[in-house]
């Protein structure tokens, strides 16, 4: 039976609460679970020592079991020290700018450096090096 310590979806429509359980990884994710380990309210500031509640007795017992955490669990126990913190995942190609929005991009650069350099012209032209403007 492979385990996962992972999210288990509860509260009203729009109004998230989370429980951090163990479950077979077969069972649906709002299904069955062995043991609860724990809560997430995403509705709390960041800074709220109640935002993540972890029993980090019975996730280390669950560790020791096999159980693996999903990529949200895996950032929880990093914080809280009980892992090592997973390496950022890169972003997905999907995630990138299209080919209108890099084109908008680069004529975006290219008007930039041109009034770049139109601003840098004029200031050149009005001082020449070495001549001073004189009063008749």
């Amino acid at each position: 039976m492979s385990l996962k310590i992972r999210l288990a979806r509860g509260g009203a429509k729009k109004r998230p609460h989370y429980r951090i359980v163990v479950a077979d990884s077969r069972r649906p994710r709002d299904g069955r679970f062995i043991e609860r380990l724990g809560t997430y309210n995403p509705l709390l500031e960041k800074n709220s020592e109640e935002r993540v509640v972890l029993k980090s007795d019975r996730i280390r017992y669950w560790l020791d079991q096999g159980a693996l955490p999903t990529d949200r669990v895996a950032q929880f126990l990093g914080k809280a020290e009980i892992i090592p913190m997973p390496k950022q995942r890169d972003n997905p190609e999907k995630a990138k700018p299209k080919a209108k929005a890099q084109e908008r991009l680069a004529a975006a650069a290219e008007a930039a450096d041109a009034a770049a350099a139109k601003a840098a012209e004029p200031a050149a032209e009005e001082a020449p090096a070495g001549e001073t403007p004189t009063e008749a």
